[in-house]
């Protein structure tokens, strides 16, 4: 059984208890509404058809946020087919627009039937434009705060509309735990990023360092991971994005992918071989002399030839290998030049955890330049050297 439809089961089983429990006894379940994701965008002109003046305590010269919440309900739950034919989604959103959290979401009570219940929540979802108009710590003060909102939720950022991640071209497909299964996909490549829940995400936004989120797109009603966003530690807003390839690369000099593969290229042959990381260790190690700082990363890796095209030489061959952990080095160091490039030269964000080395390191030069360590890394030179070890060769010979 897929993983959605478990969480879709155990979704209804909390329905069902819920009025059993002395706090939901007056509650039925046809009342009662799961919320199992959110997205937060900020407001277009139809979003809104009414007028701020006539709102008391609302201010008409502040941004507006368009929420959605999607909903498992029991009449979303009891989808099925009658003559072969689906007649209704497994999920309901619901969308409203305000200035503040909490009273928006109180709002969607003028127009839905149904009491939202977030403690099963899987995902928050907020839109680019959003996440680079609005400082993060204060969009998801609520969200932080709340008690119903578990700390296992994850946080991602979306290319576009937040909203368009939580529409599927398939009635029985639920978005917001789909999402949730997608990022589990983790342990298997370095493309998608671990995932940021809300019990991270508090710490990371009170440190004032920038960070990385998870980037999601929907095209053509499909929904894919496409690197990630960079979030700026100081204004606590989007900064840029990187690529898949750009990911890869800042997960090489972290050291935190559990797996992943580095295609790289025979020199004789131009044809491909594929590495795949068993395991990657990696060391960031700071230098000062004087008002100096430097860093020299080292990484290690082992791993296997999981896949190669070159028809001339044999896996067991020892110079065959030595060709390829060369031809996969140089791929490695490939990929974290143009990362590094990126991020010191046109983000100027340090979402590496350099800043965190010269912190264990060295206590009181962190002191001096925490306060404007964006910039400082931005102009701070790094080495790196990579040890590629292939230690397994498969089972074919040929």
């Amino acid at each position: 059984m897929r993983l959605y439809q478990r969480f879709l089961l155990g979704a209804m089983l909390i329905l069902i208890l819920l009025p059993l429990s002395g706090c939901w006894s007056n509650k039925e379940i046809e009342d009662l509404g799961l919320v199992a994701g959110t997205s937060l965008d900020l407001a277009t002109n139809s979003d809104y058809s009414g007028s701020l003046e006539e709102q008391e305590g609302r201010s008409s010269n502040r941004e507006l946020i368009t929420i959605t919440n999607q909903l498992v309900t029991s009449e979303t739950t009891a989808t099925g087919a009658k003559g072969g034919t689906v007649h209704q989604q497994a999920y309901k959103n619901v969308s409203e627009t305000g200035d503040t959290v909490l009273p928006t979401l109180r709002n969607m009570l003028l127009k839905i039937d149904k009491r939202a219940f977030a403690e099963h929540s899987k995902v928050i979802i907020i839109g680019e434009d959003l996440a680079s108009t609005l400082n993060l710590k204060q969009t998801l003060d609520f969200f932080l705060r709340e008690l119903e909102i578990r700390p296992s939720g994850v946080l991602l950022i979306a290319k576009n509309r937040a909203s368009d991640i939580l529409e599927s071209n398939e009635q029985t497909k639920i978005p917001a735990f789909q999402l949730r299964e997608m990022i589990q996909g983790h342990e298997r490549t370095s493309k998608i990023l671990p995932p940021m829940t809300f019990a991270k995400l508090e710490g990371k936004l009170n440190s004032n360092a920038s960070f990385l989120l998870q980037h999601v797109v929907s095209e053509n009603g499909e929904v894919k991971f496409v690197g990630a966003a960079v979030i700026e530690g100081k204004t606590k807003t989007f900064r840029g994005s990187l690529n898949a390839l750009e990911l890869e690369g800042i997960s090489w000099i972290t050291g935190k992918a559990k797996g992943g593969l580095i295609e790289s290229f025979d020199e004789k042959t131009n044809q491909p071989i594929i590495y795949e990381a068993l395991s990657i260790k990696s060391k960031i190690s700071p230098s000062v002399k004087g008002d100096s700082i430097s860093f020299h990363v080292k990484i290690e890796s082992e791993g296997r030839i999981a896949e190669h095209w070159v028809l001339s030489e044999q896996t067991f061959d020892n110079k065959f290998l030595k060709i390829a952990e060369q031809t996969t080095k140089k791929e490695v160091e490939r990929l974290m030049d143009n990362v590094l490039k990126k991020i010191q030269q046109q983000y100027q964000t340090d979402v590496s955890g350099f800043g965190n080395s010269l912190r264990i390191e060295y206590p009181k030069v962190w002191e001096k330049v925490k306060k404007n360590w964006d910039q400082t890394f931005s102009e701070v030179p790094i080495t790196y050297e990579v040890k590629i070890n292939i230690k397994d060769y498969g089972t074919s010979g040929d």
